[in-house]
């Protein structure tokens, strides 16, 4: 769901770690509805120990708000439909407190108006008409499921008693991003079109592993692989495929699991010893989902062997490598590979 306002769609990458249960008994008790002139509908709590206190705000809006503006609260939110269908969660989605922008009101009515309400430790049930949050002049229709849903926007937001500046927001992105990123691959990996687009990814992969020409490669490559631990006095393991590992330090975490999101350090190298790639280059580890075709075959099942905190060595025969296209200039065609990785994290 896409509102006219900016902040509105900032506000969809909130999260949080306070619980929305006692505001949700709120919003059922608590009197009344108060409302903005602009059309927002509002109850706004303090919390005093362990109980919730209704707040009223002056017709003019809260006279401290031009202190906070430029500013961030922190908290948590949901979005509902006037029937209570959950549209959006951001603390399952992210599980942090995050940003919430609170700017100069250039237009009243929307989620702008609504944080500008709130101070630090405030929590906060809002309506809107979907008519003012989706503009017809705008030319967008208002979806049917929200028709359906009473033609109501519900805003749920619970904020901690902190507030933050833009550059501490700022350096919170790449935490939330990659929360985010993780949460949209949980829920695509939790429908039924996810589980089948896995099984014809493995099935493609088994094809056309079983080709006669990539089965002779594999052999050739085998021998290379065996001649070159020989060579070095490894002690490897094989798996069915024909990845080659050695674990040079044991991890103590947990094994990741298809749809988690990893990072590794890594060292690549030709079995010449030529060097093509590696994550001192980017100055960090590499993160991605595991077991999600996001990487080479060959790091999808060597990494999966691995505990968190493991430093290993992998040999990938060509065809779970680049195959027979290679790499750039650097990987030629049918290369078997030696990486040398470290699992730093699982998430």
């Amino acid at each position: 769901m896409r509102f006219t306002s900016r902040s509105a769609r900032q506000l969809a990458l909130a999260a949080g770690v306070l619980s929305f249960a006692s505001l949700t008994a709120c919003n059922k008790g608590g009197g009344d509805f108060a409302k903005t002139k602009s059309g927002i509908e509002y109850k706004i709590f303090k919390k005093v120990g362990n109980s919730y206190e209704r707040r009223e705000i002056g017709p003019d809006g809260d006279p401290t708000y031009k202190d906070r503006v430029g500013k961030f609260l922190l908290g948590n939110m949901q979005y509902r439909t006037g029937k209570d269908s959950v549209l959006q969660n951001t603390r399952r989605d992210v599980g942090m407190p995050v940003p919430l922008p609170l700017q100069e009101l250039k237009q009243k009515g929307m989620p702008d108006e609504a944080l500008s309400m709130l101070q630090p430790g405030d929590s906060g049930v809002f309506r809107f008409q979907v008519d003012s949050l989706i503009k017809p002049k705008s030319g967008q229709p208002v979806p049917p499921f929200l028709k359906r849903g009473g033609n109501v926007v519900q805003m749920f937001v619970s904020t901690t008693n902190k507030l933050i500046t833009q550059e501490e927001a700022q350096a919170m992105q790449p935490e939330l991003q990659k929360r985010a990123m993780a949460a949209q691959l949980k829920q695509r990996m939790a429908s039924p079109e996810y589980a089948k687009q896995m099984q014809a990814q493995k099935d493609a992969q088994a094809k056309a592993l079983a080709e006669p020409a990539v089965q002779a490669q594999m052999k050739k490559d085998d021998a290379l692989l065996q001649e070159y631990i020989k060579k070095n006095g490894l002690t490897v393991q094989k798996t069915p495929s024909g990845v080659y590992y050695q674990v040079l330090k044991p991890g103590t975490g947990a094994t990741p699991k298809a749809g988690q999101t990893v990072s590794v350090n890594y060292n690549g190298t030709l079995l010449s010893g030529k060097q093509f790639d590696s994550s001192d280059k980017a100055g960090k580890p590499i993160d991605f989902p595991i077991g999600q075709g996001a990487v080479i075959p060959g790091w999808d099942e060597g990494i999966a062997l691995l505990n968190k905190g493991s430093r290993a060595i992998l040999l990938i025969p060509s065809a779970l490598a680049y195959g027979t296209r290679g790499a750039g200039a650097d990987i030629p065609a049918n290369a078997p590979l030696r990486f040398e990785v470290e699992l730093v994290d699982v998430q």
